[in-house]
């Protein structure tokens, strides 16, 4: 037995032991920078890795493979073979490989290279997400929610419906977060918000997210308060290739797709497809969800000077929401507690989505990219969307709202009574339908940029965005609920109107916007030293068109055309002490024009704020950064300042007379300072953690502000009692702590545990704010401090020709009860405050083929 046991211990330690390790950082050969996702494998195996943000990658040599050649491939580069001869447990440095660039394959979407920061060079903080982590990590979390580690970011499911994500970054809401896809800007053009349900697939087909806090480094005329999201989608591969997938999960979750690729063929020319559809119950109770999603690229190459690629992508979906917060004891007096949701009900035993939400907005463009010689270069994007959809709600008696038309205690809404009743009601119409709030619009853009390298050290870039976006705004009739038609006077030009299925009502408007924008910004690098200045003008114009409210020969059915200039000043610099250590800063200015409902504030063509401001930013941030090969850290502290904040109050001067405020000097401080790091503790183990403490406050009280009737005459004053009160929506205080541990050669199992606190509830500071009397509070309800565990597992293998892949999710492992979004109640306290629950225990799991 002891010979038996000498033997197998023997055998064990020489299978430990009988392996190498080879490490190394892939290059660009004319920056020097790093090349993150290129793929690194031993000839003639399927062992292989990609290398990380900074280029670096390690991979694991097995007995067997001791001795051969390492293949590194990457899109634009010729393949480069090392060959390689070690001994057991060596680990074998290749130190910096410098690829070579490819003149017959086809580049990257080179917008993206202008708008993404590259590591000890970009004087900026930045987080990148790629692709693998993203299949890894996300399961049926909504897409910003693979942001939820990084500083600085609070991200949200808001009401818990499909798509019904909300982002914020250092305490700012997701209208002053820039989000660019393939280097386009996206934010609505009307009021900057993002509607990432309009996305529902680009998490399929995204090759990296980055997150550039504060100014960010994006290279177009874009004012980003808060900070910027990239993301950059899959181009078209060189290689021809696919994959098919699925993923089933808690609730009824079903996802399925493919993915194929011809790769770059002999005349130049390839072609990526990708495909997928979702569908589930929701967590929350009345949010069902259905979306196809789906991705085209084209590409051709013509000679070395020009290539175009044309790209298209989108998904339609429709989802139920729940819209409405509720009171703690609410929730609490339900049955489905965390789960309830009064936003929905029952007609005919089927489920009927009082608040629901449907889009389909296609986002298309076509790039031109032009070698112009060997020191200057061309990009230009021209790209279109088509947004059609809204979101339901009701109108009519508030039948919908009354506990009597509900099924049971805090239970669905009984529709079939309503039917009832509007069919009782015979001639006399519906008395309570279903409509959708309608917002299709037209977006079209021109985005070019050129790039010319001056001499060794500097590089002057300058670009041209243009866009022309029409927003059309009404109320549909979607569902008469059994009556013959719906009475409606709103429209001037048609009174007395019987309203049927698909006809407009309440409201009928066009927003138009055009926005010009010129950029310019000069780079210098030397050695350790890279540095820049940028900046950017812009106008942005707005007009309103009314159909309901003006007489079709009326002048007044039409606004002019109100124009507000803005510019952008910004510079920063990175200083590389020494290999490992760097330093950087950066400082910006800018005026940003206000929104679009600040200029028609009352809904009409009639009162229009002409005098609203600009609002007025200032931002500097310091950084430090530490490079080693077994751990990276950064270190950031920023202070942005908020001038002149867009705020306005409306007023009923008299019976037939509104007017409204328009208040100026509201001011916010956003500060803070931002930790994060990646430790790679032994080969198998690597550790990722981040702190984010942050001090948003609004800095000062407004008071007698003046309102006055047409007639000069005082109306009232208006006064806001915000100094030193915290900005609202947002957690202050964030950190994070994850783990990745390889079980097997290719299994890998993660840990994430994310932390919030100092969340204070939502409010408008127009509404007066928190006088500091006796009795009174002086700053908004406070949520109570959590943290969520969320856990992976993926393991790769053989599975006949294809390489094989299965996954597996779970979120909030503990199921833990939260409270994530809030507004401010009477009383700023947990009885009066209106919340949603977070989401709580969820699980995917799934498997992808590749071929």
């Amino acid at each position: 037995m002891k010979k038996l046991f000498t033997m197998m211990l023997l055998l064990a330690t020489s299978v430990i032991f009988a392996q190498g390790t080879i490490k190394g950082t892939v290059t660009d050969p004319d920056t020097g920078t790093p090349l993150p996702g290129a793929n690194v494998m031993v000839a003639g195996t399927s062992n292989g890795t990609t290398t990380d943000f900074d280029g670096m990658f390690t991979l694991k040599i097995e007995e067997e493979n001791l001795q051969g050649e390492v293949v590194i491939t990457y899109v634009g580069f010729v393949q480069q073979r090392i060959p390689y001869d070690m001994q057991d447990g060596e680990t074998l440095d290749l130190g910096m490989v410098s690829l070579k660039a490819d003149e017959n394959a086809l580049g990257e979407i080179v917008i993206t290279s202008y708008s993404l920061a590259i590591d000890r060079e970009t004087p900026v903080a930045v987080s990148t997400v790629k692709a693998e982590q993203i299949e890894t990590k996300l399961g049926s979390q909504e897409f910003p929610e693979i942001l939820k580690s990084t500083p600085g970011v609070y991200a949200t499911r808001a009401g818990g419906g499909f798509g019904d994500a909300d982002l914020r970054i250092r305490g700012f809401q997701s209208e002053n977060v820039a989000v660019l896809i393939n280097g386009v800007p996206v934010n609505d053009m009307e009021n900057g918000a993002v509607y990432w349900s309009n996305w529902a697939g680009l998490a399929d087909v995204t090759r990296t997210m980055q997150v550039q806090r504060g100014l960010g480094a994006a290279k177009v005329a874009v004012p980003s308060v808060g900070g910027t999201v990239n993301v950059v989608t899959k181009s078209t591969d060189a290689e021809e290739g696919g994959n098919f997938f699925a993923t089933v999960g808690n609730d009824g979750y079903t996802k399925y797709g493919a993915t194929y690729s011809t790769g770059l063929m002999d005349n130049g020319f390839a072609a990526s497809v990708s495909a997928a559809r979702t569908t589930g119950d929701g967590w929350v109770d009345g949010t069902e969800f259905q979306a196809v999603s789906y991705f085209v690229n084209l590409a051709k190459k013509f000679n070395e000077n020009h290539e175009l690629s044309f790209t298209a992508f989108g998904a339609k979906q429709r989802h139920g929401q729940r819209q409405n917060r509720h009171l703690i004891s609410t929730y609490r007096e339900s049955e489905r507690d965390r789960k309830y949701n009064s936003d929905w009900g029952y007609k005919n035993g089927e489920v009927v989505h009082i608040e629901d939400n449907f889009y389909h907005k296609p986002q298309i463009s076509l790039n031109h990219y032009w070698t112009i010689d060997d020191q200057s270069f061309l990009s230009t994007a021209v790209y279109a969307s088509f947004g059609t959809g809204g979101g339901g709600g009701t109108r009519g008696e508030s039948k919908f709202t009354n506990p009597e038309y509900r099924l049971g205690p805090l239970g669905p809404v009984d529709v079939d009574r309503i039917v009832d009743e509007n069919i009782a009601n015979g001639a006399g119409g519906s008395e309570s339908i279903l409509r959708a709030s309608r917002n299709d619009h037209n977006w079209y853009g021109v985005l070019s940029t050129y790039s010319n390298k001056l001499n060794d050290n500097f590089e002057l870039l300058a670009g041209l965005d243009l866009r022309d976006y029409t927003g059309k705004h009404f109320y549909e009739v979607t569902d008469l609920l059994g009556g013959e038609y719906f009475a409606d006077d709103s429209d001037v030009n048609n009174p007395n109107k019987a309203l049927q299925v698909g006809d407009k009502f309440n409201y009928y408007n066009d927003g138009k916007v055009r926005w010009a924008g010129l950029f310019t910004q000069l780079e210098y690098s030397e050695d350790d030293l890279a540095a820049f200045i940028s900046l950017a003008g812009s106008n942005t114009s707005y007009k309103r068109i009314d159909y309901f409210q003006y007489l079709d020969s009326d002048p007044q059915q039409e606004t002019d055309w109100y124009n507000f200039a803005g510019f952008v000043v910004k510079g920063g610099a990175n200083y590389n002490l020494s290999d490992h250590h760097n330093v950087f800063a950066n400082l910006g200015y800018f005026e940003k024009a206000p929104g679009f409902d600040a200029v028609f504030p009352n809904y009409n063509n009639e009162e229009i704020n002409d005098d609203a401001e600009n609002q007025k930013i200032l931002s500097f941030e310091l950084g430090y950064g530490f490079r080693s090969s077994r751990f990276r850290a950064n270190v950031n502290a920023y202070r942005t300042t908020w001038r002149d904040r867009t705020e306005t109050r409306s007023f009923q001067l008299s019976e037939d007379e509104t007017g409204f405020a328009n208040i100026l000097g509201v001011n916010a401080v956003h500060q803070g300072v931002e930790v994060d790091f990646v430790f790679d503790a032994t080969d198998k183990l690597r550790i990722t953690g981040m702190a984010s403490i942050g001090d948003y406050r609004w800095e000062e009280n407004i008071e007698n502000v003046e309102i006055r009737a047409e007639d000069q005459s005082l109306v009232t004053t208006v006064d806001l009692f915000i100094e030193d009160v915290p900005v609202g929506d947002a957690a202050q205080t964030t950190a994070a702590l994850g783990l990745a541990y390889d079980l097997l050669d290719k299994t890998t199992f993660y840990l994430d545990y994310n932390y919030f606190d100092r969340y204070f509830a939502d409010f408008d500071p127009s509404d007066g704010g928190y006088p500091n009397t006796p009795g009174s509070a002086t700053r908004p309800w406070e949520a109570p401090s959590y943290g969520v565990l969320d856990a992976s597992i993926k393991h790769g293998f053989k599975f006949g020709n294809f390489d094989a892949t299965l996954y597996g999710r779970m979120n909030n492992v503990f199921d833990t009860e939260y409270i994530s979004d809030a507004i401010d109640g009477a009383d700023s306290n947990a009885q009066t405050a209106l919340v949603w629950y977070g989401v709580g225990r969820t699980f995917t799991v799934g498997a992808k083929l590749k071929f």
